[in-house]
């Protein structure tokens, strides 16, 4: 049996009660890295084996965990933080435990992207989640296609690239505004509201998510609008004043107190 457990993104104490008894029963557990996963193990006196399975030996691991299953050897298949597969690997085998007809379960609990989502106050009615900016020229394809998207963009961010990556993101988008979440589900938990003008030079530790609102109708066709529509658009969408000032004025390349003064 492959079980694909979700554990913790931060907070240790976030284990389900079947995720812990499954890894207890479990004699081969799959992790990114077996130092980092073995912490929460012993927390929890989880003593199954640790088989290393990461992007580099993925294909390798597969044949290993399908011959073991075949021999009727419980797996379990677990991530750095959160739910395995999401931005990480692990559909691979998934796959091939399916085709092959072994049986197979996931064991839901912790995840990053909905954690980030719920603590965002964006619109959740419908998000999309594209994982870590690439660094290949992918970065700009996929920029442009999610800049088009109406509604809320979720991206993971590195703390070695924020800044990189929020810079990209502002030539692609604009001012959007957004929110970045870190140390979810820790002591020193935050939500930072942004727009993707502010210049952040944010120095973070640890791995953060980025929420950001999607394109609207206003953003769409804003030239077609006079300044005064353009800017009570976003104030009847919701958006603060302040924020909406700064959005149309980065957006019409004029100075902010030219907005400033259409509501005085």
């Amino acid at each position: 049996m492959l079980n694909i457990v979700a554990t913790p993104i931060g907070n240790l104490e976030d284990m389900t009660y079947r995720a812990v008894r499954i890894l207890q029963e479990s004699e081969i557990i799959l992790c990114e890295d077996t130092r980092h996963s073995r912490t929460l193990l012993d927390r929890y006196d989880i003593k199954a084996k640790l088989v290393s399975y990461h992007k580099f030996n993925e294909n390798e691991r597969v044949e290993y965990v399908l011959a073991k299953l075949h021999e009727g050897v419980n797996i379990s298949l677990i991530s750095d933080a959160g739910t395995p597969i999401i931005s990480d690997p692990g559909y691979i085998l998934v796959d091939r435990v399916k085709r092959a007809g072994l049986p197979y379960t996931s064991i839901p609990g912790a995840s990053a992207v909905v954690n980030a989502l719920v603590l965002s106050g964006k619109d959740s009615s419908s998000f999309t989640f594209f994982g870590f900016l690439p660094k290949s020229k992918k970065r700009k394809d996929l920029i442009k296609k999610a800049e088009s998207i109406t509604n809320t963009v979720i991206f993971y961010i590195s703390p070695h690239s924020i800044n990189e990556d929020l810079a990209d993101l502002y030539k692609g988008f604009g001012a959007r505004s957004g929110v970045i979440l870190k140390e979810m589900t820790k002591f020193y938990e935050k939500a930072i509201d942004i727009t993707l003008a502010d210049d952040l030079k944010l120095e973070i530790k640890g791995e953060m998510v980025l929420v950001l609102e999607g394109k609207t109708e206003v953003e769409t066709n804003f030239m077609e609008l006079s300044p005064m529509e353009h800017l009570m658009g976003y104030i009847n969408s919701g958006m603060p004043k302040n924020e909406a000032i700064k959005k149309v004025a980065k957006e019409r390349g004029v100075l902010k107190n030219e907005i400033y003064t259409l509501l005085i």
